[in-house]
């Protein structure tokens, strides 16, 4: 099932011995995993993690060991195992090193992970999001999302993320693509409200798909964007995942109404005491015709989650992760293949879940072929699109430089109800891009670790 090559199936021999170790006692057989992962890493391809790793598991009463053996007391292990397995093995070793190779051999980005939109359709109307218009008219077949696995691990990804819409409307077809391809992680931005208990024993079984949640803060936040009663949903499921020892997190995207609450002490102490494991956080983006424009948050309101987060990293039991003001970590922008790209539900390649412009399809190119495509090639051409990497996004923090590459390419709008001129959609963002500016670039000459 696996095409490995020799070298891939000794290193995976390695690691897997170093996982049987760890499954019974951390604390003495963790080092042992380090010391394996370092020897497979003979060019220090990842000396970066394995320095910050060795620095968690040398200092015992730093919050992240407590929340490295958090995850050996909390999480099924037999689940863990194969999370392992797939992260470490598949995605690190075998993954990272197909993905340098076919970069260097094609000349293009080769992505981490792939975000993809099996459905349009969703059982909610949240305020501001462009799924909404769509209903349940796009969606993409098991074989053709079967084929863009397929495609992805020839070039090293083994990660794939679903997103909508609402991925859980196929949740058949999910679990059924865990179990087609067990060598691969895959986790889905879901609202939570259909997860029950007959789902997550299907977790359970296959042991490769992680659910992280969308909340927007406490009951009245998120009832107000989400609807009426679906906080208390989201909580159900949480205690459903929990109690089955499965892993699962939170998806949170802060805006101009929720900022404080998202940034709050009290509310991570709530997903962590409902079981969270990590939490994605997202700046609210005015994507689509119509899209209000006052939910984006201000500059104030991200530089104070921006010291937030880095607060958490210090105090909380919980993995976080802000996908614009951490951009420093990997020096600007994940999207357009960098670290990821993403498939709508009508099979367009787009740079990323917030832009929506494409110039091919799944249906005329395969995925290799779309990282050579000139919106994905102008991508891999001007990142960074800035050298503070608190600016990382060509739309939010670079005003006029996704419209310059979307014309250069001659790329279209996906939206198909209604198509949105890149001119229009940068110009929403112009004063807000103008605003942060100074913010980051103040944050940025202050934080001495980005020099």
């Amino acid at each position: 099932m696996n095409n490995y090559t020799l070298k891939e199936r000794l290193e995976s021999l390695g690691i897997k011995f170093a996982l049987n170790l760890v499954k019974e006692n951390p604390e003495k057989n963790l080092p042992k995993l380090m010391s394996i992962i370092d020897k497979l890493d003979g060019n220090d391809e990842i000396l970066t993690t394995r320095t910050a790793i060795w620095s968690v598991l040398d200092n015992p009463d730093s919050v992240w060991y407590q929340f490295i053996m958090s995850i050996w007391q909390d999480i099924d292990d037999d689940v863990r195992c194969k999370l392992f397995e797939n992260f470490v093995i598949n995605t690190g070793v075998i993954g990272y090193n197909r993905q340098l190779k076919a970069q260097k051999e094609h000349g293009c980005n080769i992505p981490w992970a792939m975000l993809i939109d099996p459905t349009s359709a969703c059982n909610l109307d949240c305020t501001g999001c462009w799924a909404a218009e769509y209903g349940n008219k796009l969606n993409m077949t098991y074989e053709e999302l079967d084929s863009i696995i397929r495609q992805g691990k020839e070039l090293g990804t083994y990660t794939y993320l679903y997103s909508g819409g609402e991925p859980l409307v196929r949740k058949n077809d999910l679990i059924r693509l865990c179990e087609e391809h067990s060598d691969c992680m895959f986790a889905a931005f879901t609202n939570g409200t259909l997860i029950d208990e007959a789902f997550a024993d299907e977790i359970l079984r296959v042991k490769n798909f992680i659910p992280a949640i969308s909340v927007e803060g406490f009951e009245a936040e998120t009832d107000a964007r989400r609807g009426k009663g679906t906080y208390q949903k989201v909580l159900r499921a949480m205690k459903i995942l929990k109690e089955r020892r499965l892993p699962f997190g939170a998806s949170c995207c802060y805006t101009s109404q929720n900022t404080n609450i998202i940034g709050s002490d009290e509310y991570i102490d709530s997903l962590i005491d409902n079981g969270c494991k990590f939490a994605w956080l997202f700046t609210y983006m005015p994507v689509g015709v119509g899209a209000p424009t006052d939910l984006i948050a201000t500059a104030e309101q991200r530089e104070f989650m921006y010291k937030q987060i880095r607060k958490f990293r210090e105090t909380k039991q919980l993995f976080t992760m802000d996908f614009w003001n951490d951009a420093e970590y990997i020096h600007g922008c994940a999207a357009g293949g960098r670290f990821y790209l993403h498939i709508n539900a009508n099979g367009d390649y787009e740079p990323c879940a917030f832009i929506h412009y494409s110039d091919s399809n799944i249906r005329e190119k395969t995925v290799l072929e779309a990282l050579k495509s000139p919106l994905f090639m102008a991508y891999r051409n001007n990142q960074p699109f800035n050298d503070n990497h608190l600016r990382p996004c060509p739309l939010l923090d670079n005003n006029g430089k996704l419209a310059e590459m979307v014309h250069e390419s001659g790329a279209h709008s996906t939206d198909l109800c209604s198509p949105e001129s890149v001119d229009d959609l940068c110009a929403k963002c112009a004063k807000v891009s103008q605003n942060w500016a100074v913010t980051a670039d103040r944050l940025w000459s202050e934080c001495k670790s980005c020099k």
